[in-house]
């Protein structure tokens, strides 16, 4: 990742000094009172280099502003039908902590099917859980440690991983290349767990296109992953999929409390209530009834995800023997509301 001089930081935080006022408010969202941390994200992702990551930041923040990015936990997905929906199909939740404080987030990778709404519902609920996780879940931690608590860990659950996958790419794409150039440098390690043939394949192809500091935090554990995470975190933090061999994702079949995916789950509990009473101040309901939250989906010609996901396209292809696995592709609603 390299060493990012403090000089290099001071000369950000002085160029970030004169920003106009609407960044700057913005930019409070950002860092939550952690503008030091926030500042050395963004020049890491950057490889120190002052000039881009200022560039990066100010893109980031205007980014936020043209999509009402700070008002967009007080509007909720409605109905909850629709919500519950988004959650059984776009897999993920916060398991625990590690000994270190840092939240564990889970993602069932491999059984998330991405079918149950539009590309727009997807996104928002993507970047509602980066935000609620931003300004809520790191500052809570940071304040119980006593210390910044800026970064969380990600169990990626491969289970169920298959050729069909392809059809997710230009979504996985789109959610990739938003975190990559507004909440880089987020996630202290990627751990995979419960990889299949399909995967392994696959990763020895991804592997050399990833930039060092990221392939360096990707760790493909063994099985469940279970003993290698037991390192770093306790045993009521794993993730359901992660507490005995063979025991995988799953959607709607196990929504007890320890299933970390399900609507259920104190995490969505709480995530869902945040927004909801949000939106009851802001009076945001009535405004948001007939469709999506729309974001700018970005365009990811420059971005890292977008060699990796044209990589994958040629790669599953292979693996399907051409079996016109493309052509779902094709499919992808990007436009509906």
């Amino acid at each position: 990742m390299g060493i990012v001089s403090q000089e290099a930081t001071k000369m950000l935080e002085a160029l970030m000094d004169q920003v106009d006022e609407p960044l700057k408010k913005t930019f409070e969202n950002v860092h939550q009172g952690y503008r030091p941390e926030t500042l050395l994200r963004f020049l890491r992702a950057r490889d120190g280099n002052v000039p881009k990551a200022h560039k990066m930041l100010v893109d980031c923040l205007n980014w936020r502003i043209q999509n009402e990015i700070d008002n967009i936990l007080s509007k909720p997905i409605v109905p909850t039908d629709l919500y519950r929906a988004v959650r059984d199909s776009q897999l993920i939740g916060v398991s625990g902590y590690s000994r270190e404080g840092l939240p564990v987030f889970a993602i069932g990778v491999g059984l998330s099917t991405f079918d149950k709404a539009s590309v727009h519902y997807y996104v928002q609920s993507h970047i509602q859980i980066n935000e609620y996780r931003d300004r809520v879940v790191l500052p809570t931690a940071s304040k119980k440690h006593g210390r910044p608590i800026t970064t969380c860990v990600k169990v990626l659950d491969m289970t169920g991983l298959k050729l069909s996958a392809l059809s997710q790419i230009k979504l996985l794409t789109i959610i990739s290349t938003i975190d990559d150039l507004n909440y880089p440098e987020k996630t202290n390690t990627y751990y995979i767990v419960n990889a299949p043939y399909i995967f392994s394949a696959c990763w020895k192809v991804v592997k050399p296109l990833l930039q060092e500091r990221t392939r360096k935090k990707v760790q493909v554990l063994p099985g469940c992953g279970r003993e290698e995470l037991l390192k770093i975190m306790d045993y009521a933090s794993l993730p359901h999929f992660c507490r005995r061999e063979g025991s995988g994702s799953s959607r709607s079949s196990d929504n007890g409390p320890e299933n970390c995916f399900s609507f259920g789950h104190p995490f969505h509990q709480q995530l869902y209530n945040y927004i909801k009473q949000r939106s009851l101040i802001c009076n945001h309901v009535d405004l948001i009834k007939q469709g999506s939250f729309h974001v700018d989906l970005p365009e990811p010609a420059a971005a890292e995800g977008t060699a990796i996901a044209k990589t994958l396209e040629s790669e599953l292809n292979k693996l399907g023997n051409g079996n016109g696995l493309s052509s779902s592709l094709d499919g992808l609603r990007i436009n509906g509301a």
